[in-house]
């Protein structure tokens, strides 16, 4: 499944493989669990297989879509696309010639910038040797709290030419993070009716700390209820940037 987003930093979503478990404290409202419920309920193909229900729920097993692979090679014009807004390609679950295959269609387009983020990057780390990374594929991870820093060190051993970190949900202070090998913050809190709050100094520190590493920052949302409840401007303007240029 491919389509437009309503993300900020991206232009469409691409899902060769579909559902997760949780695994760290940003998981814990995890709106893509959320979404394939709803999706399974009105006979979504793609959402009906149940995951385990201490980890996951219904219509978020993890399933590999092959039918998908030929998605990208369909559109002639370039788009930015996120890959898997609702699973994680590196999860245990998801096969090695699985992986290689997504790889491969990024490969195969160059035309398009594709964004991939994991939780679980020590994986992507193991089989980097085994994967083309050209320079249309960006690369990241998820750190919430102080305690997912350990992705970084990962993800430094990965060679995209692009690396990146998404702080969102940011749940605590990140204060003098190291960026190095780092190109890009995306940084943001939580939406939902149960959202945790964010502490504006969090956000700073953060844009501080891209600021004098030379790391291009992007501020999401202040979260709330719904993502755009409490809007996106820091200290008076919004944050939009990227890390350049699009393609290495």
């Amino acid at each position: 499944m491919a389509d437009g987003s309503g993300i900020e930093w991206t232009e469409a979503t691409w899902n060769p493989t579909t559902g997760c478990d949780r695994i760290s404290s940003g998981c814990d409202h995890c709106y893509a669990l959320t979404l394939a419920k709803r999706l399974k309920a009105m006979g979504n193909p793609k959402y009906q297989n149940d995951g385990d229900p201490r980890t996951s729920g219904p219509g978020f097993a993890v399933t590999e879509h092959p039918s998908a692979l030929a998605l990208p090679h369909q559109w002639s014009s370039p788009r930015v696309i996120f890959v898997n807004s609702m699973s994680d390609l590196f999860h245990a679950r998801v096969s090695s010639s699985f992986i290689r295959d997504v790889f491969q269609v990024m490969a195969e387009t160059p035309r398009h910038t594709y964004q991939l983020l994991t939780k679980r990057p020590r994986r992507a780390a193991r089989m980097a040797e085994e994967l083309p990374w050209p320079s249309n594929v960006w690369f990241g991870v998820s750190v919430e709290t102080s305690e997912q820093l350990w992705r970084l060190d990962d993800l430094r051993r990965v060679p995209a030419a692009t690396r990146f970190v998404s702080a969102e949900p940011l749940l605590g202070s990140l204060a003098g993070i190291d960026l190095t090998g780092i190109h890009w913050i995306i940084a943001g809190g939580e939406s939902g009716p149960n959202h945790r709050p964010l502490d504006p100094t969090w956000v700073r520190e953060l844009r501080d700390d891209c600021r004098a590493q030379g790391v291009a920052f992007f501020f999401k949302q202040w979260g709330g209820r719904t993502p755009k409840t409490n809007g996106r401007e820091l200290d008076g303007r919004s944050w939009d940037e990227m890390p350049a240029p699009m393609r290495a």
